[in-house]
């Protein structure tokens, strides 16, 4: 089993993990100059509302005028992750993994297809079938058919087999949020969310078990 540390924060500021996965992601490159061993954790969060532009993200994709921002009461961050344009909010479950994919014995190809795995799994638990499509990272429901839709977003960096930033999944998010975007920069395409599928609110804790379950399973993890 590999030893990983369970951050549960909650709902947290943006800024405030941001600032937290930088960190950890920086201590555990620093380690690795060093030749010291590295450490991996799992963070859980919540975040206020807040849109985050990727790398290479167009700025037009955010649809929403600074006052439509303020009336939001909606934050704007411009990250290091690869990727366009997303939203987090309340309802939705945030994870960052800051792994070391070298002591995992996988690449980074893998380590995003692994992340599907865990959440396709926890969908499935609720009777959600979804899945993937080819040169679109993330979880879709509806693949091919006239209500393709994205219930789940991957977005991540990695450097020296270090990883931050990781996957956002709609429990009972406000998906009207994501109409004041192009989300991650696919414009004819809808969002969805566990609750919606459903057709009714779900305990977010428990979603937040069957995750971290999921993520035990297929990492192999044995957290602190």
């Amino acid at each position: 089993m590999n030893i990983c540390k369970f951050h549960q924060l909650g709902l947290a500021n943006y800024q405030d993990v941001w600032e937290l996965q930088r960190r950890l992601f920086e201590e555990n490159i620093e380690r690795k100059r060093a030749g010291e061993p590295t450490e991996n954790h799992l963070i859980f969060v919540e975040h206020p509302h807040v849109y985050t532009f990727g790398k290479h993200a167009h700025k037009n994709h955010l649809l929403a005028s600074p006052d439509a921002l303020k009336a939001l009461n909606a934050q704007t961050f411009e990250i290091e992750r690869g990727g366009d344009i997303t939203y987090h909010g309340p309802g939705q479950l945030v994870a960052y993994p800051i792994f070391d994919l070298e002591v995992l014995q996988i690449g980074l190809k893998r380590y995003v297809a692994l992340i599907e795995t865990c959440i396709i799994e926890v969908l499935n638990q609720y009777g959600i079938a979804a899945g993937i499509i080819a040169d679109r990272i993330g979880v879709w429901i509806d693949i091919n058919g006239p209500n393709e839709r994205k219930i789940a977003a991957i977005g991540i960096k990695s450097s020296r087999y270090i990883t931050m930033h990781g996957l956002a999944l709609n429990v009972n998010t406000d998906l009207t949020m994501f109409q004041h975007i192009v989300p991650c920069g696919i414009a004819n395409k809808g969002v969805s969310s566990i609750s919606k599928e459903l057709n009714e609110k779900v305990h977010f804790s428990d979603v937040n078990q069957r995750l971290k379950e999921s993520f035990s399973r297929i990492f192999v993890l044995n957290y602190l």
